[in-house]
């Protein structure tokens, strides 16, 4: 959930610091601090709030120095204030520390350190391990690198730290278990960490993923060493990051939500290069191709995910389920991995994930991988945590995602799913030629039909003024369209604070109906297919009760519209592909109430991008 950065090297440690962690920031926004060696002393300064506010606090004051680390926090353990704020010192104030993660052994940990003559100053997890550590190298007798290694086999939990010491001025040691930790090789013998690859693009593409319980020391005279925490050396692999700089910048638009919005067209269309061929009359999937006859066979397939990423799994059992005939079953990753569930060898668990971070997930497939099951991932960024635990799977190819409400992840995501529920259909053959060739061809022109959408941009504002005031919301689907009602709620209470729910259209008179009244509004998808008079029939249930209707409808249509109090109008489409465009206006509505609502878009309160902690 935090982010974390640092530096060691010839240049001046502080502006990548700061850089990096305005690019981190949406993994945490409590907190943010920095510590800097300079003269044989580690200078700290941290600040409750954003970057900004320690940007101020640090004007002025001491920020030279070739070696730092930094840190922007999502709140764990103790409320966000400048004391629990990263990073945190050692008694002697010479060794601070980075965390991103849980330590859940520490309070036993710290009854033990307080015994020992060590005075807490927060209430932090974190600070225990820097006591930890710096009490093991005085006790044990041995170099840094080695006190954090024996240091972490005492330590239940997940972590990603950074360590720096005013006696060792030409090294940082990093170590990583379950949360994201990443290298990055410098052309100049400098060395750059982070959480992820967003503040280390701008200076090298050559990066080295860390691994569990993987010990890393950047050393300016000898280089970057890595072993496990029983000191075995581990040959770092070098990877070439494909991330391109601008693509972390806002480009003009006011937020990166909007931003990411607006990027649906092309990266729908990145998603499928390659992948698809309408003309031809094939879709393949490489990353997975070798496992297709698997899913196929398999006894049933398993869909883990968390938030957005669990609202595409829905969309995917019902592409997988009536295009392909195979059994689909959606699990909450989190709830997953307490329940006990049961799991063969012939099952297929596919974790969906716009991270390929997310701890809960990460969790799920590692009990499914101990039951023999085999493990799939769909996920964004390349070297993650994820891509590299399965056993094979897909890339979204969506870019960076920095709006903490996902947007193009989710389009992105759906399309990898119709893309393989559509390859296995065909292969099966549950799914005719001539309607495989059809929906190939209506998915190939999915990107323009998008960009119609959004060309409505100021017709959907006009809407969103109208509403920017409720307190409660509805938001109904039927089909494949239920997961993305849910998925418009979702949006509408992350960014706007605003209540609201989503549910299939007929559970509305089991009990939400009670809710409805003159001031409730009550945004529905009614596209034409399958369930379109049903929808209707539920429409006027709602203008019975006097209930304000948003639809959103097949270009053309007329019966909704005489209904209903406003309409947002979507291209015709196959009906199994309506759920990518369909959440494009509550993408766009959710935006436009959050900015009316003074609610900070890109940023919402209590909330971070990569959830890497329970």
């Amino acid at each position: 959930m935090c982010g974390i950065v640092a530096y060691i090297g010839k240049n001046d440690a502080y502006p990548i610091l700061i850089k990096g962690l305005k690019r981190l920031e949406y993994r945490g926004y409590d907190s943010a601090g920095i510590a800097l060696l300079d003269a044989g002393k580690v200078n700290l300064y941290k600040r409750q709030g954003k970057v900004s506010n320690l940007e101020e606090f640090v004007a002025g004051k001491n920020i030279a120095g070739h070696a730092g680390i930094g840190h922007t926090r999502w709140a764990t353990h103790g409320p966000p204030n400048d004391v629990n704020a990263h990073p945190h010192f050692s008694n002697n104030e010479k060794i601070a520390l980075i965390h991103n993660g849980i330590i859940e052994n520490y309070n036993s940990l710290k009854e033990e350190l307080i015994v020992r003559g060590y005075h807490f100053k927060s209430q932090t997890d974190t600070e225990v391990l820097v006591h930890l550590i710096d009490d093991i190298q005085k006790k044990e007798n041995v170099d840094l690198a080695q006190a954090v290694r024996i240091a972490l086999q005492n330590v239940i939990g997940a972590y990603a730290i950074v360590v720096i010491s005013s006696d060792n001025p030409t090294q940082l040691i990093a170590a990583r278990k379950s949360s994201p930790l990443v290298v990055g090789i410098g052309k100049e013998n400098d060395f750059y960490l982070a959480s992820d690859a967003t503040p280390i693009i701008e200076y090298t593409n050559q990066v080295v993923y860390l691994e569990d319980e993987e010990v890393a020391v950047v050393d300016l005279v000898t280089g970057l060493n890595i072993t496990n925490l029983r000191n075995q050396p581990k040959t770092p692999y070098v990877q070439e990051l494909e991330m391109q700089l601008e693509a972390l910048e806002k480009g003009g638009y006011e937020h990166f939500m909007l931003k990411e919005i607006h990027e649906q067209p092309r990266s729908i269309k990145d998603c499928f290069r390659g992948r698809l061929n309408a003309s031809e009359g094939w879709v393949s999937l490489g990353g997975v191709k070798d496992y297709e006859q698997k899913m196929i066979n398999a006894q049933r397939i398993i869909m883990v995910a968390c938030g957005t990423s669990w609202h595409a799994c829905l969309v995917g059992e019902y592409l997988f389920e009536d295009l392909a005939r195979i059994n689909v079953e959606v699990e909450y990753a989190s709830e997953f991995r307490y329940r006990n569930p049961i799991i063969n060898e012939n099952d297929i668990v596919i974790a969906v994930s716009q991270s390929g971070e997310t701890a809960d997930t990460l969790a799920a497939l590692e009990l499914a991988k101990s039951k023999g099951a085999t493990i799939l991932g769909i996920c964004n960024v390349v070297g993650s945590s994820i891509s590299r635990i399965t056993d094979a799977g897909s890339y979204t190819h969506a870019g960076p995602e920095i709006g903490v409400a996902s947007t193009k992840a989710f389009t992105a995501q759906v399309t990898v799913l119709t893309l393989m529920a559509l390859s296995l259909a065909h292969k099966k053959g549950t799914l005719s030629e001539t309607k495989f060739r059809t929906m190939l061809s209506e998915l190939e022109i999915i990107p323009e039909k998008v960009q119609r959408i959004l060309e409505r941009n100021s017709e959907i504002e006009e809407i969103a003024k109208i509403y920017k005031d409720a307190t409660n919301a509805l938001y109904l689907g039927r089909g494949s369209s239920f997961p993305v009602a849910l998925e418009g709620a979702l949006k509408l209470k992350e960014i706007s604070y605003i209540h609201a729910e989503g549910y299939p259209a007929a559970e509305m008179k089991h009990g939400p109906i009670a809710l409805i009244d003159e001031e409730m509004p009550v945004f529905v998808i009614a596209t034409k297919g399958t369930s379109y008079e049903k929808v209707v029939s539920n429409i006027q249930e709602v203008k019975a009760r006097k209930g304000k209707i948003i639809a959103i409808v097949t270009e053309g249509d007329t019966d909704v519209k005489a209904m209903a109090d406003h309409v947002i109008e979507i291209p015709d489409t196959d009906e199994h592909l309506v759920p990518i465009l369909a959440t494009i206006p509550f993408q766009l509505l959710s935006y436009h109430i959050a900015v009316m609502r003074d609610c900070n878009v890109d940023q919402p309160r209590n909330l971070a991008k990569s959830v890497t902690v329970e």
